[in-house]
């Protein structure tokens, strides 16, 4: 009975752990719903602009087509080479969710 006992709490926690990785789906009922996926998109956008940076690779930025998706990644993209603060991956995440969701006009989502 220990035993089992030991197996269904750990399978809780584990289950619970891994919830806190990643956001979860977002419903198309949801009135911003594709503004917070576009975010979410400009996010990974965001680190990988950081790991192009610290390894020394030039600067990739999006056609601008009038389109505000390109406009803001590539804010974010130049922002990201031009500030020395941005230090970390969890950092350049964090700016470019919160500067997409600040541009695009985005109320905060909690994860």
């Amino acid at each position: 009975m220990k035993r089992f006992s030991l197996v269904l709490i750990t399978l809780l926690l584990a289950g619970s752990a891994w919830a806190h990785g990643h956001s979860g789906q977002i419903d198309d009922s949801v009135p911003d719903a594709q503004r917070i996926r576009f975010c979410e998109r400009v996010r990974d956008h965001a680190l990988q602009a950081f790991y192009n940076r610290d390894k020394g690779r030039p600067m990739k930025l999006f056609d601008e087509d009038g389109s505000d998706g390109a406009r803001i990644t590539n804010h974010i993209i130049r922002r990201i080479y031009a500030e020395p603060q941005i230090s970390s991956p969890k950092k350049a995440e964090t700016f470019g969710r919160a500067t997409c969701n600040e541009m695009m006009g985005v109320k905060a989502v909690s994860e």
